[in-house]
C-alpha cells in the first residue's frame, strides 16, 4: 500500500520544508516539493496536511511497564501503555527489563520479552537493569549486546533493592567499555537519602513533600559527579537518567566540555511540576512522588533544565513513565495510598508516556524556549541516535520507517485524565491548556490514530534490535 502525505511542512531535527512525503508499505520512499511529482495518481491513500506540521514520531527511551515497586506494580501493561503512547504521538519506546537479586540477568530479559511480545501497539526495545553485578552478570551483558540490548542501567539509590556499590558499578563500566555498551545511571546518593528519610519519619514528617526534601539537590549532584568520574576512568559512555537539578547537569556539562562521552536526560515532570504540587492537600501530593523528585521552583531548577536542553548539555526528554493509581486499581488494588502516613511507602512513579509530546511541544515551541527543530531532536532524533536506532527511527528520510505524526500548530488541547488512555486515574497536568494538537499518528506506515479514533491493535509493534550509541566520540 502506498500513502501520500501532501502539502505539509516537514520538520526534522535539521530541516523545515514544504514537501510531499510518499510512503510505500512501512518505509518512506520519496520526499519532494509539493505537487512536483505525479505520486497522487498512483497512491492508495492520500492525506492532506495543508497548514500542518509533518514530524517524526516520538521516541520515549525511558518507560517502566508492569514494573514491580513498593508492594505493587506499575498500572500500565505493555498493551495499555503502548496504546497510550501512540495516542500521545510516540511511535517507539525502550523499556527496562529487570534483573532482581538472586536471578540471572538473562532471566530478567526473557521475562520482559515475554511480557511485551504480541502485546505492543508500537515498536519497542529494552535496556537492561543490572540489579546484581556478578561474574555471570558481566558475561550476560556480552550476550545481550548480540540481542540488541546495548544499554545497561545501574543504581546508586535504593539500598537493599537495586543499589550497587562503587566497585560493582565500576566493573560494569569496564565491561561496557569492552563490549561497546552504554551505562545508564540512576544517580542519587541512596545511603545518605535513607538516613534523611529515617530522620524525617522519626520527627513525624510524613507528608509527600518530604519525599523531595529528604532527597536534596546535593545528593543527585554528588552521585552524578561520582559516576562520571568512574565512567571516565573506565572509558565507557555514560547516560544519566531523569536529571532534575541544575547542579547535577552542571557536572554533565563539565564532563562534556572535557570531551567525555557523558549524556543526560530530563523528563516533563521536572520541567513543569514542583513543590507546590507535592504540597497539595488531602494526600493529593502523592500523585507527584517520583525519583528523582520534582524540585522547588524557587531554586531555579526548571528554567535551568530548559536552558541546558537549549545548549545540548541535556540531550533529550524521556518520561520515566511508571504510573500508580491514587484510588484502588481494578486488579492491583491500593497503590499510591500505601504511603498515607509514611511518605517512604508511596510507590515512586508518575504517568507520562501519553503526555510527553504535547507538554514538551507546548513548553518548547509554544512558550518559545526551543526551536521546532530542537523539539524534534530532543523528543525523537536524539533518542534514536543515543540508543542505536537512527536513521531507521527518529527522522523523516528516504529509507526510514514511516513513523510520522501530523500536528495542527494552531489548535489547543486541554490536558485531562478524561482525554487520556493510560491505565491510571489521574493526569499530572490536569487542566493545563497547551498549544498544538496531534491529528494523526502513523507507525511503520500504519495509521494508528486519526479523526480521534484508534485504529491499531496489540501486536502491531515489533521488537527493535538496537545498535550501539551513535553519539560517541
Amino acid at each position: 500500500m502506498t500513502t501520500l502525505i501532501r502539502n505539509g511542512t516537514v520538520v526534522t531535527a535539521t530541516e523545515f520544508m514544504a514537501a510531499d512525503v510518499l510512503i510505500d508499505g512501512e518505509k518512506v520512499v520519496g520526499i519532494a516539493a509539493p505537487g512536483s511529482q505525479p505520486w497522487e495518481e498512483g497512491a492508495d491513500k492520500v492525506i492532506d496536511a495543508k497548514d500542518r506540521y509533518v514530524m517524526p514520531g516520538g521516541i520515549d527511551v525511558h518507560t517502566h511497564m508492569e514494573l514491580p515497586f513498593g508492594g505493587t506494580y506499575a498500572s500500565d501493561t505493555f498493551e495499555s501503555g503502548t496504546r497510550a503512547a501512540a495516542w500521545g504521538g510516540t511511535t517507539t519506546l525502550v523499556d527496562f527489563a529487570v534483573q532482581v537479586h538472586g536471578e540471572r540477568v538473562m532471566d530478567g530479559y526473557e521475562t520482559w520479552m515475554e511480557k511485551a511480545e504480541g502485546n505492543c501497539a508500537i515498536d519497542y526495545g529494552f535496556h537492561m537493569i543490572v540489579g546484581e553485578v556478578t561474574d555471570q552478570s558481566l558475561k550476560d551483558m556480552d550476550t545481550l549486546m548480540g540481542e540488541g540490548v546495548t544499554s545497561f542501567k545501574l543504581f546508586t539509590a535504593y539500598p537493599g533493592v537495586l543499589y550497587s556499590d562503587d566497585g560493582r558499578i565500576f566493573q560494569a563500566m569496564q565491561k561496557a567499555a569492552e563490549n561497546g555498551g552504554t551505562i545508564m545511571m540512576h544517580a542519587e546518593n541512596g545511603m545518605v537519602i535513607d538516613v534523611l528519610r529515617e530522620q524525617a519519619i522519626a520527627r513525624g514528617e510524613t507528608d509527600p513533600i518530604y519525599h523531595s526534601i529528604t532527597r536534596p539537590p546535593i545528593t543527585e549532584a554528588e552521585a552524578t559527579h561520582r559516576v562520571i568520574a568512574y565512567a571516565e576512568l573506565a572509558g565507557c559512555p555514560l547516560y544519566v537518567v531523569h536529571m532534575s537539578v541544575k547542579e547535577a547537569v552542571a557536572e554533565v556539562a563539565l564532563a562534556r566540555d572535557r570531551g567525555s562521552n557523558v549524556f543526560g536526560e530530563t523528563c516533563p515532570q521536572y520541567l513543569f511540576l514542583g513543590w507546590n504540587n507535592l504540597r497539595e492537600p488531602d494526600f493529593e501530593g502523592a500523585k507527584y512522588v517520583c525519583s528523582t523528585p520534582v524540585r522547588d521552583w524557587e531554586q531555579g531548577h526548571q528554567e535551568a533544565l530548559w536552558k541546558y536542553l537549549a545548549t545540548n548539555d541535556l540531550q533529550l526528554v524521556s518520561t520515566d513513565h511508571c504510573p500508580f493509581c491514587m484510588g484502588d486499581h481494578p486488579t492491583l488494588g491500593t497503590q499510591k495510598r500505601l504511603g498515607e502516613g509514611d511518605f517512604t511507602a508511596i510507590p515512586n512513579g508518575m504517568p507520562g508516556v501519553e503526555d510527553r509530546m504535547r507538554m514538551i511541544y507546548h513548553g518548547a515551541v509554544g512558550e518559545g524556549r526551543l526551536s521546532l527543530n530542537r523539539f524534534v531532536e530532543v523528543t525523537s532524533t536524539a533518542p534514536a541516535k543515543m540508543f542505536g536506532m537512527f536513521p531507521q527511527k527518529g527522522t523523516i528520510a528516504i529509507g526510514s520507517d514511516a513513523d510520522i505524526t501530523i500536528w495542527d500548530p494552531n489548535a489547543s488541547h486541554t490536558m485531562s485524565v478524561e482525554h487520556n488512555h493510560m491505565d491510571v486515574d489521574y493526569c499530572a497536568y490536569e487542566g493545563k491548556e497547551v498549544v498544538g494538537q496531534i491529528e494523526l499518528v502513523m507507525a511503520r506506515g500504519n495509521v494508528l490514530i486519526s479523526d480521534g479514533e484508534y485504529h491499531g491493535k496489540p501486536g502491531d509493534g515489533r521488537y527493535i534490535k538496537r545498535g550501539t550509541s551513535q553519539y560517541l566520540i
